[in-house]
């Protein structure tokens, strides 16, 4: 008695076929599972007896071998409980032989016979759509995850029962109606906004900027001085996420296991803000099976590092890669993974161990030696990689205690916005999508200067002691508040803004 039958494995966020086939003979009864499985796969035999049984069906007594092609791929977790328990009963007639081949199936059994939900059954549908598969079964848990998907029929059980009920055609149940993502993202209500964070104007603008072209930036200012409440602030400017952009956030989310069920989808631009204490694999992403990390689960959001100095070194030294290509590779024995890390990097941190160096209120208590040790803890190229670098001091009394609002985040976000159409019909023949993100034929293109304006730039250049690299950096910052002005060209007033984003550099870290 021989069945085969189709399900998905996951490698990152790209979805790959197995084929799962399930021979049963004569011979002493036994259970071999081979194409090499995971831990959590050869366990999944006494999952499928006991929920065979308690789901009053008929366990065969026999010589059991269960192949999960293609051999040369690991495969690991509870994807295959459902598929194997129903390839045992069609192999044993007690399912529809040819129905079963109709569908991709996924899910996790419990001993009872329930059928529980799986990371990952997004970014599984959409690849198994690529490839043609039309029709799944996956569990109840996942269906609104499922439901975003069109162009497929999906359907989800409870039990194991339901699922041979239904193939057998015993029951007939409604494939998954398809939700819109407008609807559901019209609910969205943030809790934090500009127009509650007093003073801080140079800061306002310089997060405006870095919203509208998708720059970097750093803020070095004393304790108490709001850097944290900006932070929180900024997502509420970014541009709203597209339905492609969500699906693309989600699936990381989903592989991760840390996606809302309530939801099913992603909403909001994702906003990650990891301790100090996070450690290099928790940022990165890593482990046995090469799972997503903070870098990653920022993906078209905002990654934000409060008190950057005080992470551990080695940990910040990987964001090098990520935030100059958008990607990151974790490569470990059983798997190489690369997954999307297109992110905006906010960080801030203090000026010095007691916070007060260069306040305008306070005096500094620390010795240059102390200084210089704290500041040394970021490198001079990863600062390179962050475009805006700004200071922030205490806000006065007299702005505190002002009951005048200051300018909302639905007034910011209109002139970010235009700026980023600005942008996209700029790049629509290209891939990246806005400014931050130009390469040096782009910069060539569209960062040309006059002659005055190459002038100034020389004379920063020279002074500043500027790398190549925040050379580029200047002028993409110049380019998108050229955008915010809605000027062609970039001008002197522009160029001197950007180079201004660029002095604490050479105060702090010379």
């Amino acid at each position: 008695m021989l069945a085969k039958l189709n399900s998905f494995g996951l490698s990152g966020i790209e979805g790959y076929l197995v084929t799962i086939e399930i021979d049963i003979n004569k011979g002493l009864p036994g259970y071999d599972i081979v194409g090499m499985v995971g831990t959590s796969i050869k366990e999944s035999k006494e999952r499928v007896r006991s929920a065979i049984k308690n789901s009053a069906l008929n366990y065969p007594i026999n010589k059991i071998t269960i192949n999960l092609a293609p051999a040369n791929t690991k495969k690991d977790g509870a994807f295959y409980d459902l598929p194997i328990a129903l390839g045992l009963l069609s192999a044993t007639d007690q399912v529809n032989n040819e129905e079963i081949k109709k569908y991709i199936i996924l899910g996790e059994l419990g001993l009872d016979g329930s059928v529980r939900k799986v990371n990952g059954v997004l970014p599984t549908l959409i690849s198994a759509r690529e490839l043609g598969f039309k029709n799944f079964i996956i569990p109840k848990e996942n269906e609104k995850e499922a439901s975003y998907i069109d162009g497929i029929n999906v359907y989800t059980v409870k039990c194991l029962s339901e699922a041979v009920d239904f193939l057998n055609g015993d029951l007939k149940l409604n494939k998954v109606e398809l939700t819109t993502f407008q609807e559901i993202r019209e609910n969205n209500v943030s809790k934090v906004d500009f127009k509650y964070v007093k003073g801080q104007t140079i800061a306002k603008r310089a997060l405006e900027i870095a919203a509208a072209g998708g720059h970097n930036i750093i803020m070095v200012g004393p304790p108490g001085s709001g850097k944290t409440m900006l932070a929180k602030c900024f997502p509420t400017i970014l541009p709203d996420l597209t339905f492609e952009e969500a699906l693309e956030v989600t699936k990381i989310h989903s592989v991760a296991g840390v996606l809302d069920e309530s939801k099913g989808i992603i909403t909001n631009r994702p906003y990650r803000a990891p301790h100090h204490t996070a450690t290099t694999l928790s940022l990165t992403g890593g482990g046995k099976h090469a799972m997503p990390g903070e870098i990653s689960l920022a993906h078209n959001g905002v990654l934000f590092l409060d008190e950057m100095p005080e992470y551990n070194r080695h940990t910040i030294e990987t964001l090098r890669q990520p935030l100059e290509d958008g990607v990151i590779t974790i490569s470990r024995v059983e798997a190489t993974v690369e997954y999307p890390a297109n992110f905006t990097l906010i960080a801030s941190m203090n000026p010095c161990p007691c916070g007060n160096y260069g306040s305008r209120e306070k005096e500094c208590k620390c010795t240059p030696q102390q200084i210089h040790k704290y500041l040394s803890k970021i490198s001079g190229p990863l600062m390179d990689r962050i475009d805006l670098q700004i200071e922030v001091d205490n806000v006065k009394y007299e702005e505190l205690t002002s009951t005048d609002l200051e300018e909302s985040s639905e007034e910011i976000k209109k002139r970010v916005d235009f700026a980023r159409k600005i942008q996209l019909e700029r790049f629509k023949n290209d891939k990246n999508f806005c400014n931050a993100k130009m390469n040096d034929v782009q910069l060539k293109k569209y960062c040309k200067l006059s002659s005055n304006c190459a002038s100034i730039l020389k004379t920063a250049f020279e002074e500043l002691s500027l790398s190549a690299r925040a050379y580029s950096r200047i002028l993409k910052v110049a380019r998108t508040i050229a955008d915010l002005d809605n000027s062609d060209e970039i001008l002197e007033d522009h160029l001197i803004e950007a180079i201004s984003y660029r002095s604490i550099d050479k105060k702090y870290w010379d």
